[in-house]
């Protein structure tokens, strides 16, 4: 279990840097810039921690899979992106996608 603990911190830690990636405004500000290399250093420690357990295919699809919707989520609240019907259901594929793998994959 604690490491599906270390995949949803990483899923976080991805999200928050690719946040940071915006704010960074092409590396021209030094303090978002900086979070960039510390969260996705720190996300990607973690994700090879939770690979000692749970399958590469299904690891690498919930958090790609997690990470996208998270980040959609964040650029609409956040940053004010426009919302579409076409956006909603490209989200809606990509879990659905995510919880196939989950469901079809071989778990330790």
């Amino acid at each position: 279990m604690i490491f599906w603990f270390y995949l949803v911190v990483a899923i976080v830690l991805e999200v928050a840097g690719t946040s940071a990636m915006k704010l960074s405004e092409g590396f021209t500000r030094p303090g978002p810039s900086a979070a960039i290399l510390l969260l996705y250093g720190a996300s990607l420690y973690l994700f090879t921690l939770a690979l000692r357990k749970i399958d590469v295919s299904v690891a690498y699809a919930v958090w790609s899979g997690v990470g996208t919707a998270m980040i959609a989520l964040v650029g609409v609240l956040w940053f004010r992106e426009p919302v579409t019907a076409l956006k909603m259901v490209s989200l809606l594929l990509i879990i659905a996608g995510v919880v196939g793998l989950n469901l079809g994959g071989v778990h330790r």
